[in-house]
């Protein structure tokens, strides 16, 4: 049991050294997580997209 406790008090010390980003640091990521997000998508798209019209045509 004493180590149960002892790993808690341990995780709170550790969590209390983490320097957690500002507002404008967290809002900037996330704007380009999703723009980066957003991009490989159209890309994962558009191969798809042409690989399915060279398929068609090559099994036509």
């Amino acid at each position: 049991m004493k180590k149960f406790f002892k790993y808690f008090i341990e995780s709170k010390n550790e969590l209390l050294k983490v320097v957690w980003p500002d507002k404008k640091t967290t809002l900037n990521m996330t704007i380009s997580v999703i723009v980066i997000s957003l991009v490989v998508s159209v890309f994962l798209g558009a191969v798809d997209y042409v690989l399915l019209k060279g398929l068609t045509f090559i099994l036509k």
